[in-house]
């Protein structure tokens, strides 16, 4: 934290090339969880290292093993871990596997739907094992965590072949908060105790997420709106209402992070804003450049410091009051 000095590093060779000319790295952030962590690349190798020396513990090669395809961008799922288990959208002969923590081998695998770029989320622990909510390539869905079971599927994907819903559903006071492009929009859903899909509004064109995850405080939801290719703004929504409260000047796109009542926001200009999170109105506290442009991957934050980075280099700033 205090140096950035590498305390361990793993590599492994593959043949992965982006489609569309993008980088070919990993595009899912590493779960850590029970001394291991766990990373699923482009290439759909899953990983599992020992946090402390890096050391490798198993490995399963999902497109191999279970025709997982590269999709447009490659696999970007972020694996869920929950009572053991390793839970990845995969799609291929099934739409999620859940892997067996300890070795890799699988627990279940069920679903036929493609994955999306949307990562998993546990929807509830209040039944038996749990509700995982998945958004999929081609529906909205809910599987029983304990064994894979199908429990709700409703058809939810925009009507473009050529397009990915990317941002993962967040919780809020009022149900499941869903958004994408590509005129998906936004919508909110009920998730029951047994598992079961109702959605409570949709609306359009208020707060259409391309691939940054939104975040909620207090009854809204802040994130970028808009496509990238046209420039995004910043927008905070009411939930009961699906309503628009504010919004930013626009820019490229970015991703933003919630820590206690600020959004921090790190922009593809390679910008750091601090926003108030708060519905009254867009208040920028303070902007600052710590990268270079055109990068996307998501900023870390822990103990104060704030940790980004771009195609060349790593920060980390310490943020005071």
């Amino acid at each position: 934290k205090d140096t950035g000095k590498p305390l361990w590093s793993y590599r492994y060779t593959t043949d992965y090339v982006d489609s569309f000319g993008f980088v070919n790295g990993p595009r899912a952030t590493p779960t850590v969880a029970d001394g291991r962590v766990f990373t699923h690349g482009a290439d759909g190798q899953l990983h599992a290292l020992d946090l402390a020396t890096g050391k490798l513990l198993w490995s399963v090669d999902t497109a191999k093993a279970h025709g997982s395809p590269q999709g447009y961008f490659g696999r970007a799922c972020a694996p869920l871990v929950h009572h053991g288990k390793v839970i990845l959208t995969t799609g291929g002969k099934n739409a999620v596997i859940a892997f067996n923590a300890k070795d890799g081998s699988v627990a279940w695998a069920t679903g036929d739907d493609e994955a999306s770029y949307a990562s998993p989320v546990l929807a509830s622990t209040t039944s038996d094992d749990g509700v995982l909510l998945c958004w999929l390539r081609n529906n909205l869905t809910t599987f029983a965590a304990k064994d894979g079971r199908v429990i709700s599927t409703t058809h939810w994907r925009p009507d473009m072949d050529a397009s990915v819903s990317a941002a993962t559903p967040i919780k809020t006071d009022r149900g499941w908060f869903i958004s994408a492009g590509y005129d998906v929009g936004a919508s909110l859903w009920q998730v029951d105790k047994q598992g079961q899909l109702k959605q409570t509004w949709k609306t359009a064109d208020t707060l259409d997420c391309h691939y940054a995850t939104p975040v909620y405080r207090d009854g809204h939801v802040y994130g970028f709106h808009g496509r990238q290719e046209s420039g995004m703004t910043l927008r905070c929504i009411d939930t009961a209402s699906g309503k628009l409260a504010w919004e930013s000047g626009r820019v490229k796109g970015g991703t933003l992070l919630l820590v206690q009542d600020k959004l921090l926001v790190t922009t593809e200009d390679g910008e750091l804003w601090i926003v108030r999170a708060s519905p009254t109105k867009y208040e920028q506290l303070a902007t600052v450049q710590i990268l270079r442009a055109g990068h996307r991957s998501y900023p870390a934050y822990s103990d104060g410091v704030l940790y980004a980075r771009d195609a060349e280099k790593m920060v980390a700033l310490r943020l005071v009051k």
